[in-house]
């Protein structure tokens, strides 16, 4: 197969972290019906895990299902040792794990809750990606997704100021630096990109505790923020997911914002004044 020809994904080998739910389960359970074989991680939620298996079971699929707390840097290899040799290699990283904590719900940052999600939504992205890196260089076409978010780029302003804290914030932006870091130490056999999220249905919008915290009009501000005036779904999440996957063999080091247009809203484009002669 040559590098520019789109990935064939059937009995490829696949790692999604933070599986047990919302986003990173429905991109399991998408790359398993494309015939890949699918590692999944979680550590809490587990009330969730039931539901999890039952979904794979409908689709006729038997997923590696692994609990670990990936803040663990031995329990990350441990890990790793197990998906080897289950599948013996590894093509796909989806790198989905974060903790954030929201102003409306957590109030003003402890020690304890700044250190998690720093732990969780950026170093253990690095340990996963250390450990994965020796067998995604033996795969013939290999690709790394990092999930992040919006707040890496409009930090506790504006209508996100009840959603984002400034840690979360910050530990998102440097998701898109390892992006471009690993994506150079990858290159050419690797292709690393990034997703940045905005409001989804599963993260920081419906369906989440905080979102029904926020008032009706913090969340029509939002809303109002938002080019396209809704939140996002999950479906949109996994079909960006498969078309970097299979259809996006010359993009590395990318960073795909993937916000309904929040990022760019909230101003008004004036009228086209007439001129002067």
């Amino acid at each position: 197969m040559e590098k520019d020809d789109p990935m064939e994904l059937d009995n490829k080998v696949a790692l999604v972290l933070g599986a047990i739910k919302g986003i990173g389960r429905e991109i399991g359970l998408a790359l398993a019906r494309q015939g890949v074989r699918v590692a999944l991680t979680y550590y809490d939620w587990e009330e969730s895990l039931e539901g999890m298996r039952r979904d794979f079971a409908a689709a006729g699929k038997e997923p590696l299902v692994l609990r670990v707390d990936l803040r663990d840097t031995e329990a990350v290899s441990g890990m790793m040792d197990q998906i080897i040799r289950r599948f013996g290699r590894l093509d796909i990283l989806i790198n989905n794990i974060e903790r954030g904590g929201w102003p409306v719900v957590h109030g003003p940052y402890t020690r304890q809750q700044w250190d998690l999600e720093m732990e969780t939504t950026l170093r253990a992205k690095k340990w996963v990606f250390e450990a994965a890196l020796p067998w995604l260089q033996k795969s013939d076409d290999a690709c790394v997704i990092n999930f992040s978010s919006i707040a890496g780029v409009v930090g506790r302003s504006g209508p996100a100021s009840y959603v984002f804290n400034e840690g979360y914030s910050l530990a998102n932006l440097g998701i898109s630096l390892l992006t471009e870091t690993w994506a150079r130490i990858g290159a050419p056999k690797i292709r690393v990109n990034e997703i940045m999220l905005g409001f989804f249905e599963t993260r920081h919008g419906e369906k989440t505790r905080g979102w029904g915290l926020l008032t009706d009009g913090q969340k029509q501000a939002i809303l109002d923020h938002t080019l396209l005036g809704r939140t996002g779904k999950i479906p949109d999440v996994v079909r960006m997911v498969l078309f970097i996957l299979k259809d996006a063999p010359f993009m590395t080091g990318s960073v795909i914002r993937l916000d309904g247009g929040y990022c760019i809203g909230g101003e008004q484009v004036a009228p086209m004044p007439s001129g002067v002669e």
